[in-house]
C-alpha cells in the first residue's frame, strides 16, 4: 500500500515491521479505498523470520483516519505477543479491533 522501497530496503530501512511502514501502508489503504479508517499489520508470526531486535511475536499495528476536514491521521503501536503462530495472529486481529474501539470510544474517528 504505496510503502517506499527505501523502507524496506538496505541498511538502514526501518524494514516491514517498523512504525514507519504500517503508518504508510494505513495511510495507503485509507486513500485507496476512500473510506473514513483503516487498519494496517505487520509481524513476525514465527516459527521463524525472526531476530534479537525483532523478535518472533513482534507486531506493529496502524490506525488511519479522517479528521474534520478530511486530513488525514495516523496512530501506530508496537506489540510482542507470545505463542505458536496462529496465537500470535489472533492476538493481532484482536489488538487491531481493541484499537479501533478506542479511537472511536474517544471520539478521534467520528464520521462512522
Amino acid at each position: 500500500m504505496q510503502v517506499p522501497l527505501s523502507y524496506l530496503e538496505g541498511d538502514q530501512a526501518p524494514g516491514a515491521v517498523s512504525r514507519e511502514t504500517v503508518e504508510q501502508m494505513a495511510r495507503g489503504a485509507l486513500e485507496a479505498a476512500d473510506s473514513d479508517f483503516a487498519i494496517a499489520s505487520s509481524g513476525i508470526a514465527g516459527p521463524g523470520g525472526g531476530s534479537v531486535s525483532k523478535p518472533v511475536g513482534t507486531v506493529w499495528l496502524a490506525w488511519a483516519w479522517r479528521r474534520d476536514g478530511g486530513t488525514a491521521a495516523v496512530a501506530a503501536r508496537e506489540f510482542l505477543f507470545s505463542g505458536d503462530r496462529e496465537s500470535i495472529r489472533r492476538q493481532s486481529v484482536i489488538a487491531a479491533l481493541e484499537g479501533l474501539e478506542g479511537l472511536l470510544r474517544d471520539g478521534r474517528i467520528k464520521n462512522i
